[in-house]
């Protein structure tokens, strides 16, 4: 019985190493700017510990979960699998929006802020009433988290624009949205250089989002509804 128990451990040790080692692991992107791009909106300080620390982390907790929960499908053992999905939900999460977020900002200089005409254009015009508008409703809305979380502008299931705020790192994907615009609103996003004046923050960073790559996901997620 007892070589019989250590075959089967074998047994499963092996398949164990086998699905965590096909499994690639995740990486933090680079960042598609310097570090200093988005000043003074923006300070290379917040950007150096936001993405090489902050997000940094989120990628070694998910790929640790997900290593673990591997481990836990090799050995058929469905609580630890049950068990493991808030941390795999809050470091993907983490993982995911900020990989989004970097994309979603560019510096002044190189047309941050600038919204250009084409469809994204038109359709904040129609249900906003313009840039302005638009803006302001989504400060509000993110203005207004309790704790930490993101603000979007996302295309809804109805194929609108819409606003919504997501608690922690939770996705806008996961509400039924695609997710076109992220604004962390956790403390690490701008506390070094806001503060407690997080409504500056808010105001401030529409100078440095990049609207052509917004308008991209726009696109690409309108045509998918097709």
């Amino acid at each position: 019985m007892l070589s019989i128990n250590r075959t089967a451990m074998r047994a499963a040790a092996t398949q164990t190493a086998r699905v965590c080692g096909a499994r690639s692991k995740h990486t933090v992107p680079d960042l598609p700017y310097d570090y200093n791009e988005l000043e003074p909106v923006i300070s290379a300080k917040i950007m150096k510990l936001h993405h090489d620390k902050h997000h940094a982390a989120y990628v070694a907790g998910l790929n640790a979960a997900e290593e673990k929960y591997a481990e836990a499908q090799a050995r058929n053992d469905v609580q630890a699998q049950v068990q493991l999905q808030p941390l795999l939900r809050f470091n993907g999460g983490g993982h995911v929006n900020h990989s989004i977020f970097w994309q979603n900002l560019i510096g002044e200089k190189r047309g941050g802020g600038e919204l250009p005409a084409g469809a994204l254009q038109l359709a904040i015009d129609k249900q906003f009433g313009g840039l302005g508008e638009l803006s302001t409703r989504v400060n509000a809305r993110t203005a207004a988290i309790q704790g930490s979380g993101w603000g979007w502008l996302t295309l809804n299931g109805d194929g609108k624009l819409d606003i919504l705020t997501t608690a922690n790192q939770d996705m806008a994907a996961a509400a039924g949205h695609v997710p076109l615009l992220g604004i962390d609103a956790w403390e690490h996003a701008y506390y070094l250089d806001y503060n407690n004046v997080k409504a500056e923050y808010f105001k401030n960073i529409w100078r440095v989002v990049n609207w052509k790559d917004v308008a991209r996901r726009y696109d690409e997620a309108v045509a998918q509804r097709k």
